[in-house]
């Protein structure tokens, strides 16, 4: 079952007929996170009345799947003790993401955990922010190696009341450093009288607490894991890691990369939750920058004017110069970030990049230059109407064609090893790739692209041409 319009206008009418048991049991016949749904539709006083009618256990679970600005209004609706109640039930990876959401409370919600959750929220608050150590949960199990089998299915099972994940648990040794990380099912088919170290296993797989959360999202792609265990510095396990949250740091980098690619600032909020004041501020300087940028176009016209006045034509296809060059750019840009991404490729693989590139770009420029230059010889021959106040393109059309053609060779490869290389300078220089968007690349283009063709059109064209 979902929640659907229905489900909010029962909840509507339930609430005028104060109809608690009601309430009570449409939002736990739903799914955790469709009954979050139907909550956020509900207003602050409405949400917390339906709320509080839920079991404990039941609550946190759906808390941690409201919105994280919904979760802040509940919170302020609930009182202390039923606040309290949700913040030290939360699993603590989801309650340091609610904490760090809430900056400006964050004290006084610390104040209202038992001390031994306050001294794990401060804990994983400590970590740099983006680190593993702020997306991970202590709960966990841990079994010793010397042990027998049977020994760690009665300790698993003691264990599975207070952990929500025990389908993998962690061996260790008596300091607590990782030996090993074994699947249940495993520990479930062993004789019950061999010990946890005969259990099969390969060198595990661990995250440190201070690697990034980028790094987690690319280890788990890569080992297809559902749960990877954090250590420190000594190996000691100090929680786990699991695939739900890095799904979400997934999802968030995505959403971070596609605001990227259209030159926009990261929104906090939801599009129609955004201030409108806040959403032009985070448009107006991505477009004062491209503006700027693309200012530098002018000053390129403005220097070959005089070519532009002896020959007209060329402006007639300084479009279609210009586009090209941005669009091959942006194709070669998006491969980069996305191979990078993907781990695909590194900062050392630069060179071979650009190798490519080189190749590509000329191949893509000739395909383009023949359909350009294809262009002007029907139009000039089939359509000569069309081509301006003279019959076709004059008597050095050919010219026209060979400046187009050899423009868009250059223009293309220009356009690919720009769109290429600026993902691995941003790189380098500790930025976050996906900067390197469309609206960028085509600004450096347009620019470049401009010489490039007048030049070019300098070379073969112009001399030809009186006047």
């Amino acid at each position: 079952m979902t929640a659907t319009p229905e489900h909010i206008e029962n909840v509507h009418l339930l609430i005028e007929k104060r109809d608690f048991q009601g309430i009570r049991q449409l939002l736990v016949s739903l799914p955790h996170a469709d009954a979050s749904d139907l909550l956020e539709h509900l207003d602050p006083v409405e949400m917390a009345v339906s709320f509080r009618l839920l079991p404990k256990t039941v609550a946190a679970e759906i808390f941690e799947y409201i919105d994280p600005n919904h979760q802040e209004d509940l919170i302020r609706a609930l009182g202390e003790k039923d606040a309290a109640s949700i913040l030290n039930a939360m699993s603590d990876d989801d309650r340091t993401a609610f904490l760090e959401e809430c900056p400006d409370h964050a004290v006084s919600l610390l104040s209202l955990l038992d001390p031994a959750q306050q001294r794990v929220a401060l804990q994983l608050l400590g970590y740099p922010e983006n680190s593993v150590g702020r997306m991970m949960t202590t709960k966990f199990v841990s079994i010793r190696q010397n042990w027998t089998i049977q020994q760690a299915l009665d300790y698993v099972k003691e264990r599975a009341k207070d952990v929500y994940y025990v389908h993998v648990v962690c061996s260790v040794d008596e300091s607590g450093k990782l030996l090993g990380v074994h699947r249940i099912r495993d520990i479930f088919t062993a004789d019950a009288a061999s010990k946890v170290s005969d259990l099969p296993a390969a060198p595990p797989i661990y995250l440190k607490v201070t690697d990034s959360q980028t790094d987690a999202v690319k280890l788990f792609r890569k080992h297809s894991r559902t749960i990877i265990p954090v250590v420190n510095a000594d190996m000691i396990v100090l929680g786990i890691v699991t695939v739900d949250d890095v799904l979400e740091t997934a999802s968030e980098e995505a959403a971070k990369d596609i605001a990227f690619l259209g030159a926009v600032e990261v929104p906090e909020e939801p599009l129609l939750d955004t201030p409108l004041r806040q959403l032009i501020r985070q448009r107006a300087g991505w477009l004062v920058i491209l503006f700027i940028g693309e200012m530098f176009t002018a000053t390129a016209m403005g220097f070959f004017e005089g070519a532009i006045e002896k020959a007209v034509v060329l402006s007639l296809f300084l479009p279609l110069i210009i586009s090209s060059g941005g669009n091959s750019g942006s194709q070669a840009s998006a491969l980069v970030i996305r191979a990078m991404a993907l781990a695909e490729v590194n900062l050392k693989d630069w060179f071979k990049v650009f190798r490519r590139e080189i190749t590509s770009g000329l191949g893509l420029g000739v395909i383009l230059g023949t359909i350009g230059f294809a262009r002007i010889a029907i139009w000039h021959f089939f359509f000569p109407n069309l081509c301006g106040s003279t019959p076709g393109y004059g008597e050095h059309w050919f010219l026209l064609g060979l400046v187009i053609f050899f423009s868009l060779i250059g223009v293309v490869l220009w356009g690919s090893l720009s769109g290429a290389m600026l993902p691995f300078i941003l790189r380098r220089l500790g930025f976050d790739p996906a900067k390197a968007a469309a609206p960028f690349v085509a600004t450096i283009v347009d620019v470049t692209g401009l010489i490039i063709y007048f030049l070019i059109a300098g070379l073969i064209f112009l001399p030809h041409i009186k006047g």
